[in-house]
C-alpha cells in the first residue's frame, strides 16, 4: 500500500542502485530507520518523487539537518527529504511542487556522516488532520525499486 508512480528522488539513481534500509537499526538499536537512504555524491539534485505542497522546511541539528516535508495534493501522504546540502533557490513553505521539480541537493547535514552523503527519504501515511511531523511510516523501497519506479 502506498502512492503509485513515485519517481526516484535523486537524479541519476536507478532502481537497482537502491538498498532497503527501512528496518535498519538506528541510535544503537533504540529505533528503526523507517526510511531509506539513497547514497549519492554531495550536490546531486534531489527532486520531488510526487507532486505536492511544501508543508514544512525545517533544520534539525541532531537529526535530519536541512529537511523538507512535502504533502500530497490529496493530503494522504507526506514525503520527507532529509540531510540536504541546501534547498532549491526560492523554495518556500506553501509552494506547489511538481513531480521531478528540484527540492535541494544531496548532503550530509544533521546527524549524517560527511563520509557518506545521502538523501534520507521517508513516506508517512497521513490523516487529513495530522501535521507535518505526524503520520504512520511506510517503506518507500518497494515503491521506488519495483515496477512503479520505472514509470
Amino acid at each position: 500500500v502506498g502512492p503509485a508512480g513515485l519517481a526516484i528522488p535523486v537524479a541519476g539513481i536507478k532502481p537497482d542502485d537502491l538498498v532497503d534500509t527501512y528496518t535498519a537499526a538506528r541510535a544503537g538499536g533504540a529505533r528503526r530507520h523507517d526510511a531509506i537512504d539513497i547514497m549519492a555524491p554531495a550536490g546531486t539534485p534531489v527532486v520531488a518523487g510526487e507532486p505536492g505542497t511544501v508543508e514544512k522546511l525545517f533544520f534539525s541539528d541532531g537529526g535530519g539537518g536541512i529537511t523538507a516535508y512535502i504533502r500530497s495534493p490529496d493530503r494522504n501522504w507526506s514525503y520527507y527529504y532529509a540531510h540536504l546540502q541546501d534547498y532549491a533557490p526560492g523554495l518556500k513553505e506553501g509552494q506547489a511542487i511538481k513531480r521531478g521539480q528540484l527540492i535541494g541537493r544531496v548532503g550530509s547535514t544533521g546527524n549524517a556522516s560527511t563520509a557518506g552523503p545521502h538523501l534520507h527519504f521517508a513516506i508517512n501515511e497521513m490523516s487529513a488532520d495530522e501535521s507535518w511531523h505526524e503520520g504512520s511510516p511506510i517503506n518507500p523501497y518497494p515503491l521506488l525499486a519495483g515496477e512503479q519506479a520505472s514509470r
